[in-house]
């Protein structure tokens, strides 16, 4: 097919956030190092949160110091509030992507604040923005449903969605944080949201806690996403959200666009090399079935 998608590799962030084990800076960095040679140009690295709640996103800074930029490659840092904007700026990270919660029951429990609230820090964020600091992008979490307010109403998800193209941020995501959405409602939810956001750029992100994660990638696909969140070894999961597991596997998703014809940058056979290393460090079996049972070539 000839069309190009841009898979955002998660796993140094999402990917470790849930695991009991915990990875050190120097295991960080050379996870970072092989999913850069495997082919990843856009990666969130670092999430800036209080590391007494998610002691396994300790060492933010000192991951940015020893990441020098490097042209055609982007390090994002995940920001909840102005303190974690702050700190991200300080970093130098090459983008910061702030997170607003769909739903208050979320939002207060994983940020301590209520959807509103949230839309009012990234006001502040963005109005507080210097033109050499990191482009702002904005992720909506639980978009798709809640794990303790259960279904999130679309007009819920649009308000956010309104908010933040209004505040022309660079991009914006919509995150299946729990993994509860269907094919059909992905490609509803998307076609509203670029009715309202023009030209910025759409990303979007799964969780496969119910299998459907690769068919809600690929119902975004057909609805015009070129953006895609992925995480290696299809690590991932989120401390606030019970019994959310992994995103949809990076080996996954490139397997089946490349297999379709589309253009990813990624090199399969050591995407699944790092998606079964990185997976043995934290102590369990890829969740990503490609690395368990390897590609299959296309016939010339």
């Amino acid at each position: 097919m000839g069309r190009k998608i841009q898979i955002v590799e998660v796993g140094p962030r999402d990917g470790l956030q849930n695991e009991k084990t915990l990875l050190d800076v120097d295991q960080k960095l050379e996870m970072i190092a092989r999913l850069e040679a495997a082919g990843a140009r856009r990666m969130e690295v670092v999430s800036f949160v209080n590391p007494k709640r998610v002691p396994q996103m300790a060492g933010a800074e000192e991951i940015m110091a020893a990441l020098p930029h490097a042209e055609g490659r982007s390090r994002i840092g995940l920001v909840l509030n102005a303190r974690g904007w702050d700190r991200c700026v300080e970093a130098r990270c090459d983008e910061a992507n702030v997170v607003v919660c769909a739903s208050d029951g979320f939002g207060i429990r994983n940020q301590g604040a209520s959807t509103a609230e949230q839309v009012e820090a990234l006001a502040s964020i963005v109005a507080a923005r210097k033109p050499t600091d990191p482009p702002i992008s904005m992720t909506v979490s639980v978009a798709f449903g809640c794990p303790f307010e259960g279904e999130v109403p679309e007009a819920r998800v649009l308000e956010i969605v309104k908010a933040a193209a209004e505040l022309k941020v660079a991009e914006i995501a919509l995150a299946d944080t729990i993994g509860v959405a269907d094919p059909w409602l992905v490609r509803r939810r998307v076609e509203a949201t670029r009715k309202l956001i023009g030209d910025i750029p759409l990303r979007l992100h799964f969780h496969d806690t119910r299998n459907t994660g690769l068919a809600n990638a690929f119902a975004g696909v057909e609805a015009g996403v070129d953006i895609l969140d992925a995480s290696v070894g299809g690590l991932g999961g989120c401390p606030f959200a019970p019994n959310a597991t992994g995103n949809i596997g990076t080996e996954d998703l490139v397997y089946m666009l490349e297999r379709a014809g589309f253009e990813t940058t990624y090199d399969l056979g050591a995407l699944i090399e790092i998606g079964n290393w990185a997976s043995g460090l934290v102590g369990k079996a890829p969740a990503a079935s490609v690395s368990r049972a390897g590609g299959f070539p296309l016939q010339a």
